[in-house]
């Protein structure tokens, strides 16, 4: 793989992630705040009683959503590259 392919993954995998920031992943059983980003939720808006700012984003998920959609768009880049 090289350098153009790793860099357009990474760009791809940044734009889907924030792309899935719009997606809400709340479990059903989660009253007080309201979960965004697929497949792990990095996002979080406070509902109930929120302090200064509702919203806050889990760093690791953010990282590890990022990770996931940057393969997947790697590998979706290599099949069409191969092609």
């Amino acid at each position: 793989m090289n350098s153009k392919v790793l860099l357009a993954s990474v760009l791809g995998g940044v734009a889907v992630t924030s792309l899935t920031g719009l997606i809400s992943n709340t479990p059903s059983m989660m009253v007080g705040a309201v979960h965004y980003g697929f497949p792990f939720a990095w996002l979080v808006r406070l509902v109930v009683a929120p302090q200064y700012f509702p919203w806050q984003v889990n760093v690791v998920n953010l990282i590890f959503d990022v990770t996931v959609w940057s393969l997947i768009t790697g590998i979706v880049l290599s099949v069409l590259r191969k092609k």
